[in-house]
């Protein structure tokens, strides 16, 4: 799969292809000059490493993939002018060195053969079998003749596909990059710059993701030096620079071996130079650099406990910078990763990073997936439980990945959007109300949470409860939170709302009713692929919700009708005027007291209202109030919802289907999709007012209803 291919002249292998015969090619090879039991010299260095990591592997079939490598490319070169052999051979020595099992070297040597040449998938299969062929499949680029500008982001949502059920072909995509990164220079400077931005936008994420830091960070240092050729040559003019002062990481890295020898602590202390991004970032982070902030020790043990005891021992002997502690052994990273970060402070002050592992931790942060094997394969003879994975990265970023690319059907839409996706390098995990739980990415909210959770059902979310309380769609959720979302229990309907007044009940509604469906201000809380497009794609098939008909125009803020004069309640004043206070609106049965205020008038308050105390602590001398023998009362009520349409359509058709007549309503503008009613309703008895609000609370969307008890505005 490399962009250097070169074959003048070569058929096209489209149209009149010959068939190439496997066995016979297979066969001749190994049967030939050396002995059934020797691999062709070629492959002896990949041999070698594969062996290192799997001892009683068969490497019979890695000297058959070669044979038929080698034949299908013969006549093949690079760019560079070597034989094009020497990529997959390149590519696969790349996996031999991770530890990668022989499967996905046999698919690494082959894995061109389709792209450039007459092999086809059926002979692959015929003789490799399922899971070579599977994973030659996966990394075959797509034509550029069927897909045109689509092919490559198309080409990538295949292999991304392809890795759902075997991330293997990851694997491989990842080292074959590596190779071409490497031999990018002998092409032309706008072709680099091109390779390198989506090496740098999609292949460096993924290896982040998988796990596999030895290609990252290689991959990292290439791109580097094509996207910033001038900060390049300045970090690594730095770094010779400051050659001469890595004794002092010497010097503390003999401080600790001597430290843990002393504990009886066996550990292997070496010291890991930063790579060129790293320095380059650490000296803008930090300007002036240190010798001790080219490198980092990385001590490695036998076992998780003695990880703990290595780190007890830094601390004791050493000044540790606590800020920079980090357990990731008891709570690993997404990608697999686990150590114990640290820092410490020498001698002569100068601190210095610290990672502490074991060696397998330390095998798996250096390859990721690459060292699980083969991830799907029978453990000890025995199938997986249900559905049971090996691999931990199926279940969360790839599983979203895989789910929101469905929906994006356009090239260009996946292509942008899988770029804003591998952006986002950080993972969070939340519980959900019912046990279960989801995995998203830092900075999503309950939007995302919605759709994660319910896909195309989320439409009708009208709030959410984070950790039990009421949150607003828009609040972003952090690691460990605990959300329960809340959906309509009907449609959601888009609507105009008309005035309301006494005895009003029903809004007057829209000629057109539109679908059940979100705001547009979603979109500006939704942070996940999958949120984002089912919004844009719902708004897109339902501008009607977007429109307000003229003719009908929303509501006003407050819509006031006519006012009653006279309270329904018994003073000892009989020539004061009375009036129900706004602050508590007191109705029958309430236990009352009344208050003389300017003008000789009677305010009459509820006596647990905060404005009694108030009066009392001011020497105002109480009235004696009782109710009269009228039913009708008046009260102002408060109701707290979240924002949708209809609400205000709904919440009237409950007051009028109570009894209640609307003397005044106001509604404040939404604020972060929470919307404040406060309701001025006319009674004909008391005695109505719990069922009223009862019926209130049972409108979708409003989360609370309570009689007006505050301070009054100045």
């Amino acid at each position: 799969m490399s962009p250097e291919a070169n074959s003048p002249g070569a058929r096209s292998r489209r149209r009149g292809r010959t068939s190439i015969d496997l066995r016979r090619l297979g066969k001749a090879a190994l049967l030939g000059p050396a002995a059934r039991d020797r691999l062709p010299d070629a492959i002896g260095h990949v041999a070698e490493a594969h062996r290192a990591h799997h001892p009683d592997a068969d490497l019979l079939v890695l000297g058959k993939a070669y044979v038929l490598a080698e034949m299908s490319h013969r006549g093949q070169f690079r760019k560079s002018g070597e034989p094009y052999i020497t990529h997959p051979l390149a590519v696969t020595l790349i996996l031999a060195e991770l530890g990668a099992e022989t499967t996905t070297l046999t698919a690494s040597l082959l894995h061109d053969t389709v792209e450039d040449t007459d092999v086809t998938l059926d002979q692959v299969r015929a003789e490799f079998g399922d899971e070579v062929c599977y994973l030659v499949d996966g990394v075959t680029k797509l034509e550029k003749v069927d897909y045109g500008a689509a092919a490559e982001p198309e080409t990538f949502r295949k292999m991304l596909v392809a890795t759902g059920n075997d991330v293997r072909v990851m694997s491989i995509k990842l080292a074959d990059r590596l190779h071409n990164m490497r031999t990018l220079g002998v092409m032309r400077r706008e072709k680099q710059v091109r390779i390198a931005k989506v090496t740098h936008d999609v292949l460096i994420p993924l290896a982040e993701r998988l796990g596999v830091q030895a290609l990252k960070t290689e991959l990292e240092d290439l791109v580097f030096a094509i996207l910033q050729p001038e900060e390049y040559e300045r970090t690594r003019a730095v770094i010779a620079d400051n050659a001469a002062t890595a004794p002092s990481l010497d010097a503390i890295a003999v401080d600790v071996r001597r430290t843990l020898r002393e504990a009886d602590i066996t550990a292997e202390v070496v010291i890991r130079p930063r790579h060129f991004v790293s320095v380059h970032r650490a000296r803008l982070k930090r300007g002036e650099m240190r010798g001790t902030d080219f490198g980092r020790l990385l001590v490695l043990v036998g076992e998780d406990a003695d990880c703990y005891a290595v780190l007890g021992e830094l601390h004791t002997c050493f000044t540790p910078v606590i800020s920079e502690f980090k357990d990731f052994i008891a709570a690993p990273k997404y990608n697999l990763y686990q150590s114990l970060h640290t820092a410490v402070a020498g001698p002569d002050g100068a601190v210095v990073e610290v990672l502490i592992r074991t060696h397998q931790m330390h095998k798996v942060a250096e390859a990721g997936v690459v060292a699980l094997g083969n991830p799907y394969a029978p453990v000890d003879g025995a199938e997986p439980a249900d559905g049971e994975r090996a691999d931990p990265t199926r279940p969360g970023w790839l599983s979203r990945l895989l789910e929101w690319q469905e929906s994006a059907t356009d090239p260009d839409t996946f292509w942008t959007t899988l770029r804003a996706d591998l952006a986002q390098d950080r993972e969070i995990t939340v519980f959900l109300a019912d046990g279960g739980m989801l995995g998203l990415p830092a900075g999503a909210t309950c939007v995302d949470a919605a759709y994660a959770q319910h896909g195309d059902g989320a439409h009708g979310c009208i709030g959410a409860r984070v950790n039990g309380r009421l949150a607003t769609l828009s609040t972003v959720l952090v690691d460990g939170d605990t959300v329960q979302l809340l959906l309509a229990d009907g449609p959601v309907q888009a609507t105009a709302e008309g005035p309301t007044g006494p005895g009003a009940g029903r809004p007057r509604e829209t000629a057109q009713e539109a679908a059940p469906g979100p705001s547009p201000e979603w979109l500006d809380h939704a942070r996940t692929p999958a949120a984002r497009i089912a919004i844009a794609g719902w708004l897109a098939a339902n501008p009607e919700s977007l429109k307000v008909p003229e003719s009908e125009p929303r509501a006003p803020g407050a819509v006031t009708a006519g006012r009653r004069g006279v309270a329904n309640v018994v003073v000892d004043a009989p020539e004061a005027t009375v009036r129900l206070a706004g602050c508590c609106t007191p109705v029958p049965p309430d236990a009352v007291t009344g208050f003389t205020v300017r003008g000789g008038a009677v305010t009459v308050h509820r006596t647990e209202c905060s404005a009694v105390g108030r009066m009392t602590a001011l020497g105002r001398a109480p009235v004696t109030v009782s109710w009269g023998d009228e039913a009708e009362c008046r009260v102002t009520l408060y109701a707290e919802s979240f924002g949708r349409p209809r609400l205000l359509a709904d919440l009237t058709e409950a007051i009028a289907t109570a009894g209640a007549a609307i003397v005044s309503a106001n509604v404040e503008p939404p604020s972060e999709q929470r919307v404040r009613h406060t309701y001025t309703l006319q009674l004909p008895d008391a005695a109505g007012l719990p069922g009223l609000m009862r019926a209130m609370r049972d409108v979708p969307g409003v989360f609370d209803v309570r009689r007006a008890q505050h301070e009054p505005a100045s």
